[in-house]
């Protein structure tokens, strides 16, 4: 058995690229991710605006002032203080405080019902599930028909949640007030999205996480509109294959679903449980440990290599050291390392590697027999020269190919 490898330990993501498409606290996750020895490739697909000075959140705030509310419900924990906020801003703070304390409050989840609390009120029910379908079943359940409600809500209509709340209160007979609090934007930056697109479709990110199902939507979009190399549906495949989607919550999770995508999830819609999440569930899906020969144990784990030397009763060896190799060369001993101790010709790492690797991935095929031949060839030899004392591990078998040193 492999013993623990300290450096794996304290940075179990090593080797491995997450890409982080968060706007709010993009910052948090990222340090997260980065502690743990993730690269961070960041690449917000929304923009969250806060409507503070919009004139239809001022609205709706009038609406519900002008006649008795019977409910209200707070969805998140942010749109329920900007609320509070921009009514401060309008002098109506201490108007809209009377009418919410003579008005039912219902929240989504612990995290509006600690700002519910924040501003003096306290709840009637908070939907443990987080799930706007736990609100809707609790107050369909009391008898809507004819009530004012106050939904604050997500911004546009979130495309992944579990029910619009608005619609189908107001389908059961209650008089709904949206209270837009904030909406979803483009990114300043739709290059660094477009990248994001591109190193999925190329298998050069390992992960990407989710903190909202209009952030998995607006991702999925950007690649529709990408020509065929980068489409909708390499995304997917990819998606589906060699990059793991992480997702905060159910919600969020929902448009990757929806595709049959299987998804890494926390227990609990936290960025710190997200990021345990990713910790524990990435290294077991992307960690590979070879029997190699002399008695040592080859472990590829994204970009990061590791040697352990054989054991020796009452002899110290020092932990290894890890090589951070660059995505081709990674990409290389990956195809040797999917089946140890095969030869793989020229012909076929071609295909393997360079076949597959887009236009604007990290490499980029070289036409003419020759040209490809001489490819391989250099790329092995800087792999052999990445891996140090251990390059003899990619051996050449004489007018066949290549072939890593396992036991088999």
């Amino acid at each position: 058995m492999t013993r623990a490898v300290p450096v794996l330990a304290e940075q179990p993501l090593l080797g491995l690229t997450v890409a982080v498409t968060a706007d709010r606290r993009r910052e948090d996750l990222t340090a997260l991710l980065r502690r743990r020895g993730a690269r961070v490739l960041e690449a917000p697909t929304l923009r969250l605006v806060p409507l503070e000075d919009d004139a239809e959140l001022r609205a709706a705030t009038g609406e519900c002032l002008r006649e008795q509310l019977d409910y209200v419900v707070a969805t998140t924990g942010r749109g329920w203080r900007g609320w509070i906020s921009a009514a401060e801003g309008w002098g109506l703070a201490e108007e809209l405080d009377r009418a919410l304390h003579r008005t039912v409050v219902v929240s989504r989840g612990p995290k509006a019902t600690g700002a519910v609390r924040a501003s003096g009120l306290r709840e009637e029910f908070s939907a443990a599930s987080e799930l706007c379908s736990e609100v809707r079943d609790y107050l369909i359940g009391r008898g809507v028909a004819g009530k004012r409600i106050a939904v604050q809500q997500y911004g546009s209509l979130d495309p992944g949640a579990d029910c619009d709340l608005a619609l189908e209160l107001r389908a059961a007979g209650a008089q709904v007030v949206a209270v837009p609090v904030y909406r979803w934007v483009e990114p300043e930056d739709k290059l660094a999205v477009d990248r994001l697109v591109e190193a999925i479709v190329a298998r050069e990110v390992h992960a990407v996480a989710f903190t909202s199902a209009p952030g998995v939507s607006a991702l999925l979009d950007a690649a529709a509109a990408r020509d065929a190399v980068f489409g909708r549906d390499r995304v997917l495949a990819a998606l589906r294959e060699q990059v793991a989607a992480a997702c905060v919550g159910p919600v969020c999770a929902g448009p990757l679903l929806a595709h049959e995508i299987p998804v890494i999830q926390p227990d609990r819609a936290r960025l710190g449980a997200l990021a345990a999440q990713i910790c524990r569930d990435l290294p077991e899906r992307m960690r590979q440990e070879i029997a190699v020969e002399q008695g040592r144990t080859l472990i590829i784990q994204g970009n990061a290599v590791l040697v352990q030397a054989e054991r020796e009763p009452d002899v110290e060896h020092p932990d290894p050291d890890p090589v951070l190799l660059p995505p081709l060369l990674a990409a290389v001993l990956a195809a040797l390392a999917q089946r140890p101790g095969w030869v793989l010709s020229r012909a076929e790492l071609l295909r393997r590697v360079w076949h597959p690797r887009p236009l604007g991935g990290s490499a980029v095929l070289a036409p003419g027999p020759q040209r490809d031949q001489h490819l391989v060839e250099s790329t092995i030899a800087r792999l052999r020269t990445a891996l140090g004392e251990h390059g003899d591990l990619i051996r050449t078998v004489t007018k066949r190919g290549y072939r890593l040193a396992a036991d088999v």
